[in-house]
């Protein structure tokens, strides 16, 4: 992955706004991990390259048999934190709370960072009418990368744009106030039939926080998620709009979204057979 290419992208314009003036945002970044050691290496390796430092970077330990613990105690400015309740939104919980910083990071354990990812963070809730924003992502290990987020990108920004009844963060690629989670922290849905990024989203707008989101707040991530079987796929799909439906949201331009997401899924199946291991369901107990 070329930093000149994602520079030209998304680049150094962002982050030479200046933030002059207002007092500098903290900002932790909070990493759920469950047998990652394949991937937590480079996650880190992008979070030290930061122009702008996360002032804490806590990984979430939710029961990791491989060496995921190990790999992240060897940075030394990462904070390890361990969730024995299976599933990523008891990791993610342990972390949001374990965070005292302004903001709160948000992103997966084979999520890659550009340098200006917390710069950016910062920028856009310096603006107080949002509390949460989130951005896309491209495929790190799929051709065109990372140009080939413009395909992530036409999905959320119709979805944002055309149903602003049915919110969305991306666990991947997101960041709240920590303000906004405490709002929101004891409503918030802990089932294992949901997607909890989704879940906390419609929280957040049904507490009056609202969410932006912004072509500029890019992350890339494994593709790895289409490795997945077809039943397995299903599932994650179905997981998708029950999200919804548990509160009442039937939008149309969700399921032109999940026909989006499944159409990506049968061509990224189609080139990635048998390229790696499928991820496991988030919320699996």
């Amino acid at each position: 992955m070329s930093s000149s290419l994602l520079d030209s992208l998304f680049g150094r314009h962002f982050v030479t706004i200046s933030l002059m003036g207002a007092k500098a945002l903290t900002i932790s970044i909070v990493i759920p991990a469950y047998n990652e050691e394949s991937h937590i290496r480079a996650c880190l390796d992008a979070i030290a390259a930061q122009t702008d430092k996360p002032d804490k970077v806590l990984v979430v330990d939710n029961n990791s048999t491989d060496q995921t613990v190990q790999i992240a105690q060897s940075y030394p400015f990462v904070t390890v934190l361990h969730e024995p309740r299976q599933g990523v939104v008891h990791a993610r919980d342990r972390g949001f709370d374990a965070a005292t910083t302004d903001v709160i990071g948000r992103i997966d354990a084979d999520t890659v960072l550009p340098p200006n990812w917390v710069h950016t963070v910062k920028r856009l809730l310096a603006n107080p009418a949002y509390a949460a924003v989130n951005g896309p992502v491209f495929y790190y290990d799929m051709p065109g990368s990372p140009g080939n987020y413009w395909v992530d990108h036409q999905v959320r920004i119709r979805l944002y744009r055309g149903a602003p009844h049915a919110p969305f963060l991306f666990g991947s690629n997101s960041a709240l106030r920590r303000s906004a989670w405490q709002a929101v922290r004891d409503d918030v849905c802990r089932m294992h039939t949901i997607h909890e990024d989704l879940d906390l989203a419609i929280h957040l707008i049904l507490a009056h926080q609202p969410i932006r989101y912004d072509r500029s707040l890019l992350a890339g991530t494994s593709a790895r998620r289409y490795d997945d079987g077809l039943r397995q796929w299903r599932q994650y799909m179905r997981m998708y709009l029950y999200t919804y439906q548990h509160h009442d949201i039937y939008s149309f331009s969700v399921r032109v979204a999940t026909g989006m997401y499944w159409l990506g899924y049968l061509t990224l199946r189609f080139l990635r057979r048998g390229k790696t291991r499928p991820r496991k369901n988030p919320m699996a107990g």
